[in-house]
């Protein structure tokens, strides 16, 4: 669907050459969402910029849908940017417009047929929940609605393709979850594929199949969210999922421990089956759970366990194994006085 080959954009500053993305090759595949996350000034935004080619990329290709944007000009270009909407952070919505009026402006500046713009424009009203908000102002809009405006008008042209910039930063948490459920329902329905850009894992672990995650305008670790959760592997990503789950043990709590403290993860669906009950009852060993939780990535459970383990070494070592062989992976953390 998209295919971002070398990707690279630079700026012109006082002091030299800015590389924002350097060299970046992504593919999107159809109907997924697809996260890209990053600290400010990664470069995540000025890559979704140059998607739509608001931003023009000093070197590389970007094909969507089978179209390189990169070879379009003028009429052209402008014809392939309306199947690729945009929402903000910051709304952008016309202050002195009505929410109908917001929505209909995105499609007058398309040319969409004059008869056919208030059938549409109460379709999108109905999509995003806002029905009896039609004639009201922004000003007189909860921030979530204000957004739930910008969708609608960013799906005005019933485009392919959904650009989302740090759509729900601005919001509190839970208008934040209502607008990436309405996103996911877009995605799910209308089968629109969805780059988010973002820097809360939490809104990545949400919604999204797959992410990269970008630094110093370079993707330097990308595949599936569940993958990236399960298994990081750049000391960032590792620095991003522990936003979201942090298994930091006090060090009063480890120093007092006599046995090995181990670290396991269960994948799919061993993660719901009793594999540290069953070892525990196997083997001459007690277990000491000092933190856990089972995670839900895209509907698969992801559990992760911190356990002290007491026994003699041979019953200790005989359970690792007996742990690790039910497809878990085990990590010692502390060996234990």
């Amino acid at each position: 669907m998209i295919e971002i080959r070398q990707l690279t954009k630079e700026y012109k500053t006082k002091t030299g050459t800015v590389k924002g993305v350097d060299d970046v090759s992504l593919t999107v595949q159809r109907g997924e969402i697809y996260g890209i996350v990053g600290y400010s000034g990664a470069g995540k935004s000025s890559l979704l910029r140059c998607i739509n080619l608001l931003e023009q990329p000093t070197s590389g290709s970007i094909t969507v849908d089978g179209t390189d944007l990169t070879s379009l000009k003028g009429e052209k270009l402008r014809l392939a940017r309306l199947k690729i909407g945009m929402i903000f952070q910051h709304f952008y919505l016309i202050s002195q417009k009505t929410v109908y009026e917001n929505i209909a402006f995105s499609l007058n500046a398309a040319n969409y047929p004059k008869n056919q713009i208030s059938t549409r424009v109460l379709e999108l009203l109905e999509t995003v929940g806002l029905t009896d908000k039609r004639d009201v102002y922004p000003a007189q809009l909860s921030g979530g609605q204000k957004q739930r405006v910008g969708i609608a008008r960013a799906l005005a042209n019933n485009p392919t393709v959904l650009l989302c910039d740090e759509a729900t930063s601005a919001l509190d948490p839970t208008t934040t979850k209502s607008i990436l459920n309405l996103l996911k329902k877009i995605n799910q329905e209308l089968n629109i594929t969805i780059i988010l850009i973002t820097h809360e894992m939490d809104v990545v672990k949400e919604i999204c199949h797959r992410m990269a995650i970008m630094q110093d305008g370079k993707v330097i670790e990308e595949g599936a969210v569940y993958d990236i959760f399960a298994s990081p592997q750049a000391e960032l990503t590792q620095e991003f999922i522990d936003s979201v789950v942090s298994f930091d043990i006090p060090e009063a709590i480890l120093s007092s421990c006599d046995g090995p403290i181990i670290k396991v993860l269960f994948k799919g669906k061993v993660a719901g089956e009793g594999v540290i009950s069953d070892m525990l009852q196997t083997f001459s060993v007690k277990g000491n759970f000092l933190h856990g939780s089972i995670e839900y990535i895209q509907e698969l459970p992801l559990g992760i366990f911190i356990m002290e383990l007491k026994g003699a070494k041979e019953e200790v070592t005989s359970a690792l194994q007996y742990i690790e062989d039910r497809a878990a992976q085990v990590e010692v953390l502390y060996n234990g006085h």
